[in-house]
């Protein structure tokens, strides 16, 4: 995606599009759909050029998120992946490695639970944990 686009993306999503994001956003949007974390993404910006500190990039992928850019992948409150892919879908995630891919199979739920009284279920996600079989 070039610069061009991604502007047009950020400004469709309600962003302004500052050099950071940017140059953030074309790091995440590039390859297709993907998971992401923080550091990574970090990572990648050091390795492009893109100066920028870990606590921008958090607070941009935030901002994404909040803006319907990203979807939010929350691995036992400690780990965060952010997933391009923001269509209803659910993950395996590769204990050992840390490693988090889409299910592309269905997952069928039998039965939904019934939130409680003035709440609505807003998504379900569904996150298979893999090992390594002993």
């Amino acid at each position: 995606m070039n610069t061009l686009d991604v502007a047009g993306k950020l400004r469709g999503a309600g962003l302004r599009p500052t050099r950071q994001r940017v140059c953030l956003a074309e790091l995440l949007f590039r390859e297709g759909d993907r998971h992401v974390t923080a550091e990574k993404l970090h990572e990648e910006a050091a390795r492009d050029d893109v100066r920028v500190s870990l606590a921008t990039v958090y607070n941009t992928l935030n901002q994404f998120t909040q803006a319907g850019l990203l979807r939010e992948v929350a691995i036992e409150g400690s780990k965060t992946y952010f997933d391009t892919n923001t269509s209803g879908h659910h993950h395996f995630y590769v204990e050992k490695t840390g490693e988090l891919f889409d299910i592309t199979d269905g997952v069928c739920l039998a039965q939904t639970p019934q939130a409680p009284e003035g709440m609505e279920i807003s998504r379900i996600d569904v996150i298979v944990r893999l090992a390594e079989r002993r």
